[in-house]
């Protein structure tokens, strides 16, 4: 058996990306692939696991999840989850009563206040979902611990939701441990119900002296981890993106669900398009939010006109967040929308590899011949009145909602 490397870092250390090599990266397409492999990472772990998600459901997938955590809890390994205040309100059923019983320490990120609260920044939330096993193995997408067949809004589903994730091994994950660990204590202070057990909670945090993690290297594929936050990292993903349309020279292939990208975004899209760069969008083909996707289809004249493909996906809910540029991929839960590059806690892994570009392309080329559907300028532009009335008025509230957000992002 080869030798760990480990790295001790302190607590305050920088989370800013560093692409490096040494990693295996495992594509994971839907709960099919992601549940399976988490629990086995789980059921595999020695000293501590760490998860934090959006929406932690109580369905047969998130139970199954929730069974392997409180399983590690019994046998000694650290257990920690954190959920956002929104995206899961009240953590309940059985996965509360699987997690209580096998003693799985559990955080809320921005609880929801009771009654009505005109608060802006209640749009803060955590929407990365992230898991770190033993401080060795990590998993980042946008999958939330539900099950591909439900829609928390719309019921059954025929057809599974459409998402990807990312098992990595490698020296990233000691960028991972260390996120997860400050966000734990960041909560375990702020969530006190005391002065004084807040002022006792710093305390520890301050003493605390490193944090340890892997960086064993684990293959050969260059990737890093790109966090987006409110205090350092404002704009780091979106500014990942616009560097890579920027470098673009054959493709760029993106499959994202909640597409309102601000001016930068688009102006970069259609100068790559200009530039003879073929720029093809698999985008919500279902109405899931109104608002949102009536939105998206307004900037749809001036990205088709520029150009651009846009490919609506209809098998089913789209809710990927990944991309492909030439050889450089991403998979992550940041949508491309003022709410994901402005607002959110976000997690990306940016891969630059052939080997990976084109499985994940042969993916999203897969979803695209089997649930895709094409949209044509022509039709777009004979679209009724009502129509594009609807539309503008979407477009023209989805920005009052980033101004009223306190968010800048030129749209």
């Amino acid at each position: 058996m080869s030798r760990r490397h480990l790295a001790s870092r302190a607590w305050y250390d920088s989370l800013r990306p560093v692409r490096q090599g040494g990693h295996e990266v495992v594509l994971l397409e839907g709960g099919g692939e992601f549940f399976p492999a988490l629990i086995e990472s789980i059921d595999a772990a020695r000293a501590h696991v760490s998860l934090e998600t959006y929406i932690f459901s109580d369905d047969p997938s998130a139970r199954a999840v929730a069974a392997a955590l409180a399983a590690a809890a019994r046998r000694g390994v650290q257990v920690r989850v954190v959920v956002d205040g929104f995206g899961t309100p009240r953590l309940g059923g059985e996965v509360a009563r699987m997690l209580a019983a096998g003693g799985v320490s559990l955080e809320t990120y921005r609880p929801e206040p009771r009654g009505f609260a005109l608060d802006r920044r209640r749009l803060r939330r955590l929407h990365r979902k992230l898991a770190v096993i033993d401080g060795q193995v990590v998993f980042v997408g946008g999958i939330n611990l539900l099950d591909d067949h439900v829609d928390p809004n719309h019921g059954a589903l025929e057809s599974p939701r459409f998402d990807f994730a990312v098992r990595v091994r490698g020296p990233l994950a000691a960028t991972a441990q260390l996120a997860v660990q400050r966000l734990w204590w960041e909560l375990s202070i702020v969530n006190q119900p005391s002065r004084l057990l807040r002022r006792q909670a710093r305390e520890q945090m301050e003493l605390s002296a490193a944090v340890v993690g892997d960086v064993t290297p684990a293959g050969s594929v260059e990737a890093m981890l790109v966090l987006r936050d409110n205090f350092r990292f404002r704009r780091e993903i979106e500014n990942q993106y616009l560097r890579a349309i920027g470098r673009a020279r054959r493709e760029v292939l993106i499959a994202n669900a909640y597409f309102f990208p601000g001016r930068r975004m688009r102006e970069s899209l259609k100068a790559a398009a200009a530039s003879g760069v073929r720029v093809r969008l698999l985008l919500q083909g279902r109405v899931e939010y109104r608002l949102q996707h009536w939105a998206s289809q307004a900037m749809y004249d001036e990205l088709l006109r520029a150009g651009i493909e846009i490919v609506e996906y209809r098998a089913s809910f789209l809710h990927a967040k990944v991309a492909v540029i030439d050889d450089w991929a991403t998979v992550g839960s940041s949508n491309i929308d003022p709410f994901s590059l402005l607002l959110a806690r976000e997690a990306n892994v940016v891969v630059e590899d052939a080997g990976f570009a084109a499985q994940l392309r042969a993916r999203i080329l897969a979803a695209i011949d089997e649930g895709g559907a094409p949209v044509a300028l022509s039709h777009h532009a004979r679209r009724a009145w009502p129509m594009r009335l609807l539309h503008r008025l979407s477009y023209q509230l989805l920005r009052l909602a980033v101004a009223l957000s306190g968010a800048t992002a030129g749209y």
